[in-house]
């Protein structure tokens, strides 16, 4: 008769149960954001159904499930000693780490098409801004926190209907408030109509009430100065899932033994 688990199996056996339990509930509390999202915004309407594979929000419905659906195979494996949830949880972790090394070797190594492709998205984010409250949300976050306008520059709002030169309403010729370098009037009042006509203005005059550069010089920059944190990032999330595959492999060899052996 065979010996029983180890200390090192127990602790391994509730250390994966307890971290996957913790991924598990992320997963649900992303889900419920992404859903409470798109209810929220009536996507589920007749009349939105159709756009509802664009929504920003569907990015976070279908990572909550994932998330839960991998981590709660994940648990239930290692609390119930299931050999074919473990397996399944370990190849689903592998395929994982495959996909995040070659998504990071192809953006490092098509670097301008990635470029590219950010620019259209931005552009595409400025003619719905004010369509879509997600995309609004995303655009006033990326100009107000790397203080930039437009997508190359300030005069790129002219793409948008409401903000076009040749619009009828009080926004022709304007930019959004997020644009502006002092939108909050010395720190007292939230002023909306502080980017009105600013398209109009020349550089020189406009420097002074808007911010000029686009923001994806202001997104390059941000990367360049956070290259060190962000490679940390990934390397450290990297590793996790590398420990979270061999502390599996080693359960499931314990699980295997101990049935054998029993």
């Amino acid at each position: 008769k065979g010996k029983g688990y180890s200390l090192i199996d127990y602790f391994l056996k509730y250390f994966l149960f307890l971290c996957n339990l913790v991924f598990t509930v992320l997963g649900l509390v992303v889900l419920g954001l992404g859903m409470w999202g798109l209810i929220s915004k009536e996507s589920f309407a007749q009349e939105k159904i159709g756009s509802i594979g664009t929504d920003p929000m569907l990015i976070l419905v279908t990572l909550g499930f994932v998330l839960t659906l991998l981590c709660l195979s994940g648990c239930v494996g290692a609390l119930r000693e299931n050999c074919s949830l473990l397996k399944l949880f370990s190849a689903a972790v592998l395929v994982l780490i495959t996909a995040q090394v070659l998504v990071a070797i192809m953006a490092y190594s098509l670097g301008d098409q990635v470029g590219g492709y950010l620019r259209s998205g931005m552009l595409a984010a400025m003619v719905r801004y004010q369509d879509d409250l997600d995309l609004r949300f995303i655009t006033d976050e990326i100009q107000s926190n790397l203080q930039c306008c437009g997508a190359d520059n300030y005069r790129d709002w002219e793409i948008n209907i409401y903000y076009n030169c040749s619009a009828p309403g009080v926004l022709a010729c304007g930019v959004p408030a997020t644009c502006c370098v002092d939108p909050l009037e010395n720190g007292t009042v939230w002023n909306s109509q502080c980017g009105v006509g600013a398209q109009q203005l020349d550089e020189f005059t406009a420097q002074s009430v808007i911010f000029l550069g686009g923001c994806l010089g202001g997104i390059s920059r941000w990367i360049e100065q956070h290259e060190g944190l962000i490679g940390t990032v990934g390397i450290v999330v990297l590793g996790v899932q590398i420990l979270t595959v061999f502390i599996t492999t080693r359960l499931l060899e314990s699980i295997q033994w101990y049935k054998v052996y029993r």
